[in-house]
């Protein structure tokens, strides 16, 4: 189109549509400092426009715009037509040009903006200087017939030379210095290339074109794999500028069939590790094998994208497309770095994991692993009963290595190469992210799912311990009490029952060597130095040398004695009490316990602080714990407990203090509740009596039964739990139990809103089902609001009015999706009845998203086929008066014709009875669902859409529901007619003949009785029984439907005892009970309220 579309790349809504050019846009480009960009059209036009949106400048060229580029130092434009080519800059008025030998396609700048490379339609590429001058001319060997359809410059400062990469429609790409000279060869592509994109750094290329998907190349030209597929050519690729980050490039793509498409580019990290070796691919065809002791590095060229990599002593496998290459060093020194291939498997493998060992490969593929020697043969395979996480070789002799595997569902096991059996060490409920074995195998590390790390004794089984915030873990191979893991941006150290030394780092830990910890971050592993001592026993050893070294003092030989003596000789010597303390205190020496027990109690307690104080700044901060809780000094005590994490002092500490000391309680409940330690800062709160915050705190960590029941028990808090937890149900698309949440919480506006937006949401969806029923809660939800009296009137009226859409929709949805599925899964029959229950109960104003024309389809179609001619007919009629959609058109048209063919009369098997009166009713009534001859409404089966033998009745004057509930309960017995059988036989024939009795009781049922009314009236008249019909009532031939005040029960008598109708007692909506307990069995629930089959009613 002549306009030019500007996009958020962030959402992709349209911004704005920029008018100006008079005839179709064939480019455009931005400046690099987003400051402006420039269009060209077929107009011959090219303009310039500001970051504001707002054309700035115009120019024109003698022949369409082919290409525009911007010179990225400054900002010059070079616009390219079919005859020449311009450049505009800021600083002139006017645009320089010049002419070209042939039609130029595309155009690109070097990176300093010195030259512009200019790609034309005869094969040649032009390398102009910034004044427009040729200095050098590439010509490709197809010439003509090879148009050069996309160039592009490599963006890389690393590079010592410019690299031009040059795609034309020859089906090759290449790569030209900007001499001219010609980099490695031609690289054949198989389809016609239509724009090329260098990444931000220049290490990658994106290729796309008429293929009609977009490809990922090396700078070098090989193809690693393709990044999306389209439906039509590709015919433009741009990488996002300053992509910079390691793993993620964003790129955009448009096609010819107008679709613009956003990808995100994730590399992931390849890469294995074994002792101190790491193997990682680098530029996605290399593979570096770095010495971390050593800090070499080996680069091993593949040329082919790198897919695995596994590493074990003097053994490297790679996996590339189409085949496995095994490497082995040259020597066995430690610290020898070249390789040779040992074997090449040329076979294509599609695997999850790839582990190599010293004669086998082993392939995870989802549950299954193979074990396979280095010339390709399967020798052994294992089934899993789960999904493989994670796999390592933990050594073992050549050829019997064994293998530990951690699944999904949380089991853990040990392989060996030679055999086919595995062993199952332990079996946990979370899932394994991570595993390690220690160095002597007597201890299990696991990261499972949730981050944690636990540590398992294999032998017994046991839960040795288990830290939180894990996302990797690695033993020490040295030294068998000693882990490391990683997670949250800490390093955290484990000696024995030691607490965990933590520090920050970044990324993942892989691997724990005596003193060394090797971490990856992104792609780079480092190697952590930890001392093995802890930081208080340093100074302590200095100051042990110190002492050797020299003459120590007197008040330090008496301290180093621990002679209490030593007090009174240093009084003697005129040192006053305080300042013999200040002094013991300054060299970090323990008091003598008679010198504490001497003093005054505030003076010790004094004293015990500032050893606290002491013991806290030398980062001894246990010792500094229980100093403090000497001391009485709790609130300390906890703070430091609490930025340690050990949760297991603080619920200690919570648990000694007294009830009444509510300040050092809250803090340790607060800290409790920070680390994750819910339950015990629950049992802290229940402690204090304070429940407002125990509540708070089941619904900030969401443990929702819990606060359930302590609501039950304090319901002055049910507003506090209840909202919230409606909040969440909403937050994690939970609608229908939200608003049952606000329900209960007496939300009442808030459930009614949920409601409507979930009504309006299924209706707008076409999914009419759904729309039944929130309207049915709609209107549950009102009549539940009626019960105020202020509100009564109008929210009846609602009530009746949602009721009547949900039966509406109900209906409407079997008929939405016989239209729109290829198959049905309905018979003609309730079609044919759903569509004239729908046609007589439509209001004037049809409700939203119900379509009459649909409607009259289905009653047109189904009534031809069931053998209502007369129906059809008026449908086809009704149909020429509607808007019909294009697919409709012929089948309706078609219809219509064929329908004059049939006999103008219905099936008198169609012909609908009313059970009150005995008349035909006929199949278009205009007076809607209701009896032409007695007005009795009919009712109708929810599923079947029949009209049921039931006919509603009403309690006379002054009878209760309860009164009533009572007679129909206490009816008497009566004896049924007797119909005896009777058989005559004789010679000539035999004769079966039915004798009946009469009824002990009378010959007539009082009810029927009540059933005869006034012939030739207009008006409906309901049938009102006394007391004596309702005794006379079988309790079996009776529903009620039972609606909660403000509404009075309706009472409802089947005139076919034997045909059992089933009422759901949620709904009260009426069955078939053969097709309810179907639909049932299918649903496993109420098809009408979805109430489940074991939920008691209302």
């Amino acid at each position: 189109g002549n306009r030019l579309l500007v996009y958020d790349t962030s959402d992709g809504t349209l911004l704005q549509p920029l008018k100006g050019h008079k005839d179709t846009v064939y480019c455009v480009a931005y400046a690099k400092d987003g400051k402006r960009f420039a269009s060209g059209s077929a107009d011959k036009s090219v303009i310039i426009w500001t970051s504001k949106l707002e054309g700035i400048l115009k120019y024109t060229h003698n022949d369409a715009i082919q290409c525009v580029s911007y010179n990225p130092i400054t900002h010059q434009l070079a616009s390219c037509s079919s005859s020449d080519f311009g450049l505009w800059s800021p600083e002139q008025k006017s645009v320089s040009k010049h002419k070209s030998s042939s039609k130029i396609i595309c155009c690109s700048w070097t990176n300093d903006g010195q030259y512009l490379a200019l790609g034309m339609f005869n094969g040649i590429i032009s390398i102009r200087n910034k004044n427009g001058e040729e200095k050098v001319k590439i010509e490709r060997p197809g010439g003509s017939l090879s148009p050069i359809w996309s160039i592009c410059w490599n963006p890389s400062r690393e590079e010592r030379n410019d690299i031009l990469a040059v795609a034309d429609w020859g089906q090759k790409i290449s790569f030209y210095q900007l001499s001219g000279k010609q980099i490695g060869k031609d690289r054949a592509l198989n389809f016609d290339p239509c724009c090329i994109s260098y990444f931000t750094k220049g290490e990658y290329i994106l290729l796309g074109g008429s293929d009609k998907q977009v490809s990922l190349f090396t700078k070098d030209g090989v193809r690693l794999g393709t990044v999306g597929e389209q439906n039509s050519w590709v015919w433009t690729c741009q990488v996002k500028p300053d992509s910079n980050y390691v793993r993620h490039i964003t790129g955009v793509v448009g096609c010819q069939d107008g679709t613009i498409s956003f990808y995100q580019l994730i590399f992931s990290t390849v890469h294995g590790l074994y002792k101190d070796r790491y193997a990682y691919r680098d530029s996605m065809t290399d593979v570096i094998v770095q010495h971390l002791i050593t800090e070499q590095k080996v680069r091993i060229k593949c040329k082919e994208l790198v897919k695995k990599i596994a590493i074990y002593r003097n053994r490297l496998a790679i996996q590339l497309p189409e085949k496995i290459l095994i490497y082995e060093l040259y020597s066995e020194d430690s610290s020898d770095m070249h390789y040779r291939v040992k074997e090449k498997i040329i076979k294509k493998f599609e695997c999850n994991l790839l582990v190599v060992c010293a004669n086998h490969i082993i392939l995870c593929q989802e549950k299954r692993l193979q074990c396979l020697s280095f010339s390709g043969v399967k020798e052994r395979e294992w089934q899993m009963e789960s999904l493989i996480r994670y796999i390592k070789v933990i050594g073992g002799p050549p050829g019997r290595e064994g293998l530990l595997v951690g699944l999904k569902n949380g089991q853990i096991l040990k392989i060996f190469v030679d055999n086919l059996f595995a062993i199952i060490l332990l079996k946990q409920a979370t899932a394994v992210r991570c595993l390690d074995m220690s160095a002597s195998r007597k201890k299990l590390a696991v990261v499972d799912e949730n981050d944690t790390c636990l540590v398992y004794d294999i032998d017994t089984k046991e839960l040795l311990f288990q830290e939180p915030n894990a996302n990797s873990v690695a033993w020490n191979t040295q030294c068998e009490d000693m882990l490391c893991f990683s997670g949250g941006g800490y390093l955290n150290i484990k000696a024995s029952t030691f607490p965990v030394h933590r520090q920050k780092l970044q990324g993942f830990v892989v691997g724990y060597n005596g003193s060394k910890i090797f971490c990856l971050h992104v792609f780079s592993i480092s190697a952590v130095e930890v001392p093995q001592v802890t930081g208080g026993t340093c100074p302590l050893s200095a100051l042990a040398r110190r002492t050797r070294s020299g003459k120590p003092g007197p008040l330090l030989v008496f301290s180093n004695k621990g002679k209490g003596g030593g007090r009174t000789r240093m009084k003697s010597l005129g040192d006053g009490e305080e300042l013999v303390l200040r002094k013991y205190m300054f060299l970090f020496v323990v008091l003598p316990q008679d010198f504490l027990g001497s003093g005054d109690p505030k003076e010790t307690k004094m004293l015990i602080t500032k050893q606290a104080d002491w013991a806290r700044n030398i980062k001894e901060p246990k010792a500094a714990v229980e100093m403090y809780i000497s001391a009485g000094e709790h609130v300390k005590a906890i703070e430091i407990c609490g930025d340690h994490g050990w949760v297991d002092m603080l619920i200690d500490i919570a648990r000694k203090l007294d009830k009444a000391e509510r300040e050092p309680l809250l803090l340790c409940a607060t800290y409790l509740k920070k680390l994750d330690s819910p339950g015990y800062a629950a049992e802290t709160y229940l402690k204090m009596g304070d429940l407002k915050s125990l509540v708070q705190l089941h619904v900030e960590t969401q443990r929702w039964d819990e606060a359930f029941a302590l609501g039950e028990k304090h319901p002055e808090f049910k507003d506090d739990i209840y909202v919230p937890y409606a909040q969440w149900l909403a937050e994690n698309d939970r609608f229908e139990e939200a608003q049952k949440a606000f329900h209960k919480a007496g939300r009442q506006r808030e459930a009614v809103q949920v409601l409507e937006q979930l009504t309006n949401n299924a209706v707008a969806e076409s999914r009419f089902n759904d729309a039944a029923y929130y309207y049915w809660m709609l209107s549950m939800q009102c009549l539940d609001i009626a019960q105020d009296p202020a509100q009564k009137d109008m929210m009846l009226g609602k009530f009746h009015h949602f009721q009547r859409l949900a039966e509406l929709y109900h209906g409407y949805h079997a008929i939405h999706r016989h239209t729109e599925d290829p198959f049905s899964v309905h018979r003609p029959e309730t079609l044919f009845n759903i569509s004239r229950f729908l046609l007589h109960s439509l209001p004037k104003d049809t409700p939203l998203g119900i379509s009459k024309v649909k409607i009259l389809f289905t009653l047109a179609k189904q009534s031809k086929a069931l053998g209502a001619y007369r129906l059809a007919r008026h449908a086809y009629d009704k149909l020429r008066g509607l808007y019909i959609p294009a697919r409709f058109q012929k089948s309706i048209e078609l219809g219509t014709l064929t329908i004059r063919a049939k006999p103008f009369h219905d099936s008198e098997e169609l012909v609908p009875l009313c059970y009150r009166c005995s008349t035909n009713n006929p199949l278009l009534n205009n007076l809607g669902n209701v009896c032409i001859n007695c007005r009795q409404p009919f009712i109708f089966s929810a599923s079947s859409y029949d009209v049921l033998h039931l006919v509603e009745f009403y309690l006379g004057e002054g009878i209760t529901d309860e009164e009533a509930i009572s007679l129909i309960d206490l009816e008497v017995p009566r004896p049924k007619q007797d119909n005896r059988q009777q058989e005559i036989a004789n010679s000539s024939s035999q004769i079966l003949r039915l004798v009946e009795t009469k009824d002990s009781m009378g010959d007539e049922d009082p009810f029927t009785a009540k059933l005869s009314f006034e012939q030739g009236g207009s008006e409906f008249v309901p049938v009102v029984v006394s007391r004596l019909v309702l005794r006379s009532m079988s309790r079996r031939d009776v529903l009620i439907k039972r609606w909660p005040p403000p509404l009075r029960w309706q009472y409802f008598r089947s005139l076919l005892p034997d045909a059992s109708i089933t009422m759901c007692p949620s709904c009260f909506q009426m069955f078939h009970s053969e097709d309810y307990e179907l639909l049932v069995l299918q649903h496993g629930c109420c098809p009408y309220c979805r109430r489940c089959k074991d939920d008691p009613g209302p």
